[in-house]
């Protein structure tokens, strides 16, 4: 197994054109704008934030379903702007994907071996059906089915049943890159447990690499390694997970936090109030995009927008990230 990352992403952005109307200008929505971030075998990338903060486009980049505006991603060392068709057919094999809805993103007319056997019939084509068939037996019981559950419907299982046969699915092809777009969120809390402790035990047992994907940090909490907090498209705060969560930098990352409840007493945040709403991607604030919610803004963060910088053992993008620190 190579031991550099599985994906490097530098100055990734992806933007949109939105028609307003015919006597207005179109406009540019930056829904991704300078992402960078390296992501190895067996660690999880965590990437957190509101609606609208560039989550899901990062996804979309990631597993090749549309190309960045600019910037590089590279997977296994290939990257993608120059990479051949038949490069791009085989690293789609490697970065797999497991979606939110488990009762949506299962067909349910089919039987679960034919749809675990699926990417088998589209990328193995020497494979007979018994083997199929013997695959799609072996990795259902790796997530904690029964074989005989190949031949039974998706109706006849349970919310987290499905999102076990989901992970079988995206585990067919034996990929090196795993995207969990928030995969616990239509879960039951009980129920959550199960599905990251499976997350965990596969990752260790196949060196999975996870671009994890969640605005739920107390979920975030317990799977990540590293944590990236995105704001508006562009990322506020990077670093390892452990730094992040016991000492948040940016004045966002504290209020996030703050706001996920914890049984704890000692664990318990001071909270920290937003102001405002989420800005219009279609008219972001000029300068730091969080300017207009951030209770440490002055007149430097309207005009001038805050680059990632080294600070205190994590990348912080803030003008006032000693004031923020000293504050807590």
């Amino acid at each position: 197994m190579s031991e550099g990352p599985v994906l490097i992403a530098r100055d990734l952005t992806r933007y949109y054109t939105v028609r307003r109307g015919a006597f207005r200008k179109p406009a540019t929505v930056k829904a991704l704008d300078g992402v960078s971030f390296e992501l190895y075998h067996g660690r999880t990338m965590a990437v957190v934030g509101e609606s609208g903060c560039g989550k899901s486009t990062l996804a979309r980049l990631v597993t090749m379903i549309e190309q960045p505006t600019s910037g590089h991603l590279q997977i296994e060392g290939h990257d993608i702007a120059s990479a051949r068709r038949k490069d791009i057919a085989h690293l789609r094999e490697e970065v797999q994907i497991v979606f939110q809805d488990p009762y949506s993103s299962l067909n349910p007319r089919r039987k679960v071996v034919d749809i675990l056997a699926e990417p088998l019939v589209i990328n193995r084509k020497g494979m007979t059906g018994a083997q199929r068939r013997d695959a799609a037996r072996a990795m259902i019981e790796k997530v904690g089915l029964r074989p005989e559950h190949i031949d039974r419907y998706p109706h006849m299982f349970s919310g987290g049943q499905r999102q076990r046969i989901a992970v079988a699915r995206a585990l067919m092809l034996n990929p090196k890159l795993v995207v969990a777009d928030e995969p616990v969120s239509a879960l039951d809390i009980s129920i959550q447990a199960q599905v990251l402790n499976l997350l965990s035990d596969l990752q260790q047992e196949f060196q999975l690499a996870y671009l994890f994907i969640s605005h739920d940090l107390s979920v975030v909490r317990h799977i990540a390694d590293d944590i990236m907090v995105m704001y508006l498209g562009r990322p506020v705060e990077q670093g390892d997970g452990a730094t992040v969560f016991a000492q948040p930098r940016h004045p966002y990352t504290q209020a996030l936090m703050a706001a996920t409840p914890r049984v704890e007493p000692s664990a318990r945040r001071e909270r920290v109030m937003l102001k405002g709403e989420l800005p219009s991607p279609l008219d972001p604030p000029t300068g730091c995009a969080f300017h207009t919610r951030c209770p440490f803004a002055t007149d430097l963060c309207s005009a001038e927008r805050p680059e990632l910088r080294a600070f205190d053992g994590r990348l912080v993008a803030c003008h006032h990230a000693e004031t923020v620190a000293d504050s807590r």
